[in-house]
């Protein structure tokens, strides 16, 4: 795990790159493309991509095809414990999409927007809980600075509901309160697989990607079945439509690596710098225009990812249980 800082820094701003020029490449398909294509497709072929990539890389890694075959026999197809473990968060993930789509459909986008930014706190209250780490006054301080930040930059005004739909508020706020825990849980879950062993990084990426196949099958079969069925799987691809689709590929290995020698509150940290970027590369590519709101919350997010980046303990490692109970580390706080 003892990684340079230089290499580190690096990680998270090819992941913070390629998450904004995925975040402009995605509006494009869904707002300028006219024949839409179906987004649960477009997620299992990432899926697939990713476990391609993924095995190529370890191909890379191992030095030869029979040590591959032989690393995919034992930690793969002969571990099915370490399958199923790494299944959790994918179906984690999974359940997380399917709530913020409930509320989304339940509560206005605002209000949608500034609830949903509690992911960022739930993944840092996770990391301390589950992986026995502290976090300093000043680094609880700048994730809810972040936090906020990314609400401003994100908030649009006069959101509220124009078609006259029938909503339930309590349904999207108990929605998006499992949405929350979902993604602090899953993303603190996976980081915790990864460092508690030697396997690498790549065998446990394929076993991840190899049950989020199945679960985005799933959603495939359960959101657009008929319609794939009737159209066709790849109906509505373009080049465009690939471009976005490896761009998520590379992202989702650039993340692995990203929690594998950083953390998931510096994924957090790079996904809301991710954010900014892409808004002001819209403002370019879309006219989009720049609010007071969305100028403050960029300067908050710069603020607080200075503030958390101070020299500071080493968070990146899980620390021995036995150091601090779950109550003293939040006594800290």
């Amino acid at each position: 795990e003892n990684v340079s800082l230089p290499f580190k820094l690096y990680c998270l701003t090819v992941m913070t790159l390629v998450a904004a020029t995925y975040t402009v490449a995605l509006r494009y398909t869904r707002t300028v493309e006219t024949e839409l294509y179906f987004s649960t497709t477009a997620v299992c072929i990432t899926e697939v991509i990713k476990l391609f990539l993924s095995v190529g890389i370890l191909a890379k890694e191992t030095g030869s095809l029979a040590r591959l075959i032989t690393s995919l026999k034992e930690n793969v197809f002969g571990s099915p414990t370490e399958l199923l473990k790494l299944s959790v968060p994918s179906l984690v993930y999974a359940l997380q999409n399917n709530m913020a789509f409930v509320a989304l459909s339940n509560l206005d986008a605002a209000v949608y927007q500034v609830t949903y930014q509690l992911k960022i706190p739930c993944t840092a209250l996770c990391t301390v809980l589950m992986l026995n780490r502290t976090l300093s006054k000043l680094q609880w301080f700048s994730v809810f600075m972040l936090c906020g930040g990314v609400t401003l930059v994100q908030w649009k005004p006069a959101q509220a509901t124009k078609v006259q739909v029938e909503q339930n508020p309590w349904l999207g706020f108990g929605a998006i309160a499992v949405a929350v825990l979902c993604s602090g849980f899953a993303g603190v879950y996976f980081e915790k697989v990864l460092k508690s062993s030697d396997t690498s990084l790549w065998v446990r990426n394929i076993q991840m990607y190899l049950s989020g196949i199945v679960v985005t099958l799933f959603g495939v079969y359960m959101s657009d079945g008929a319609q794939v069925l009737e159209k066709g799987f790849f109906y509505g691809y373009t080049y465009y439509v690939w471009f976005v689709i490896f761009l998520a590929s590379v992202g989702g290995l650039y993340t692995s690596v990203v929690v594998k020698y950083t953390d998931n509150i510096m994924k957090g940290f790079s996904a809301a710098a991710a954010i900014v970027l892409s808004t002001v590369a819209s403002v370019i590519l879309f006219g989009l225009q720049i609010t007071v709101t969305f100028s403050l919350g960029a300067l908050l997010v710069c603020i607080s990812i200075y503030l958390y980046g101070l020299p500071r303990q080493d968070t990146t490692k899980i620390q021995p249980s036995e150091t601090k109970s779950s109550k003293e580390r939040l006594a800290t706080v």
